[in-house]
């Protein structure tokens, strides 16, 4: 067989370009280095009922038209508003910290006095960044700003990234925002809502095409080779003038000829219990690790669409350092920046340069992190860039 496009992994990146293409006419071959489609994306139906995320817990929510039209061609949808509540002072609150969360953690009088500081300085309905509050003049509004910052971000970041107070860059919290408002959601998109039939029959019903091949349990390096010296994609030793859309780890792809990019790593241990174990899908423990060696618990069976099951499952989640050979923390999930691997990155994308059938796409081969929907509008965005070189 003749190939006109090979894919490089099958999460949303490799899936959708692969669908586009076969659309065109074009033969592709999807290669997959699991046992099943889908990267990342992957959820079961497991012993309990419970429609379980393998990887993590993921949430469809945005606002692009766009991504919804492009999905809705593969399934159907239920409502579902996510919410995710946070251990501090040993009580469950709303997490992005609001104004619920103020009413919950402080006595009434001094609860309703921040409150009316807020509202005042930024008014209502507005998401404000820990960074900024924590440079307000106000005595209470930075009290209060440090008091998020250490029990909401500090304890969880020392966790998820191994790094010490001294080592998180102040900046990073700029991403933390305070909710001003008492919308507990824990996010404002306009469309959110999960697949009816689970993630996984998306994948099926989009790479159900006569033009797609799909080989699983096979390694790429097995079947396409990089030859640096003659700048040539190979493909089963001969040389593949076709297109390479590569999604995966871009270090692995040139044999770490520059040297390893690192990264975080999960790794989830699952449990059974009756009924319902907690009271929201998520629960992060922005504890410190010798409190709750755990990042966050998640409850599946909360994101269902009304699961009348007499068991529930949950995942309990720790961080690792990614090691490929690892028994735990051996799939890559998170980049780790800083600016000397940033610029160890840089150096690995001037090699794709001199490949003209080269193309990357996706959080491993572009070392950055995604939202569900943004790599679907990036895969699509990359299919139109790449179909007619």
């Amino acid at each position: 067989m003749k190939y006109d496009v090979i894919v490089v992994g099958s999460g949303y990146a490799g899936s959708v370009t692969a669908h586009k293409f076969a659309q065109d006419g074009k033969k592709v071959l999807i290669i997959e280095r699991r046992d099943h489609i889908g990267g990342n994306m992957y959820d079961y139906i497991d012993e309990n009922g419970v429609n379980y995320h393998k990887y993590g817990p993921h949430i469809f929510h945005t606002n692009s038209d766009n991504v919804v039209e492009f999905l809705s061609q593969f399934t159907k949808w239920y409502p579902y508003e996510h919410r995710v509540l946070g251990k501090i002072n040993n009580q469950f609150v709303p997490i992005p910290f609001n104004l619920k969360s103020i009413e919950m953690l402080f006595e009434e009088d001094k609860a309703e006095r921040l409150k009316k500081i807020l509202i005042d300085t930024y008014g209502m309905e507005t998401k404000v960044p820990i960074l900024e509050l924590r440079k307000n003049d106000d005595d209470e509004i930075k009290e209060l700003a440090e008091f998020i910052y250490e029990k909401v971000f500090l304890y969880y970041t020392m966790k998820q990234w191994d790094l010490s107070p001294e080592e998180i860059d102040p900046a990073v919290t700029g991403r933390v925002p305070v909710h001003i408002s008492y919308d507990d959601r824990y996010f404002q998109d306009k469309f959110q809502n999960m697949p009816k039939d689970g993630y996984t029959k998306i994948f099926e019903r989009m790479l159900n095409h006569e033009n797609i091949d799909i080989l699983l349990n096979t390694d790429r390096k097995d079947l396409v080779t990089i030859d640096l010296e003659n700048k040539q994609i190979l493909y089963k030793g001969e040389v593949f003038d076709g297109k390479l859309v590569y999604t995966g780890a871009i270090d692995e792809l040139f044999d770490y000829h520059l040297g390893k990019l690192p990264y975080r790593s999960l790794d989830f241990v699952i449990e059974t219990h009756d009924d319902y174990f907690q009271g929201s899908g998520t629960v992060n423990y922005n504890t410190p690790k010798e409190e709750d060696a755990f990042t966050r618990i998640t409850e599946y069976k909360h994101m269902m669409n009304n699961p009348k099951l007499e068991k529930t499952t949950i995942a309990v989640e720790y961080s690792y350092p990614y090691d490929i050979d690892a028994e735990k923390g051996n799939i890559p999930y998170y980049p780790i920046f800083t600016d000397e691997i940033k610029n160890r990155y840089d150096e690995y994308v001037k090699l794709t340069k001199e490949f003209n059938n080269l193309h990357l796409i996706g959080r491993l081969a572009q070392f950055r992190y995604y939202n569900m929907d943004g790599i679907v509008e990036a895969a699509l965005k990359e299919y139109e860039n790449i179909k007619f070189k």
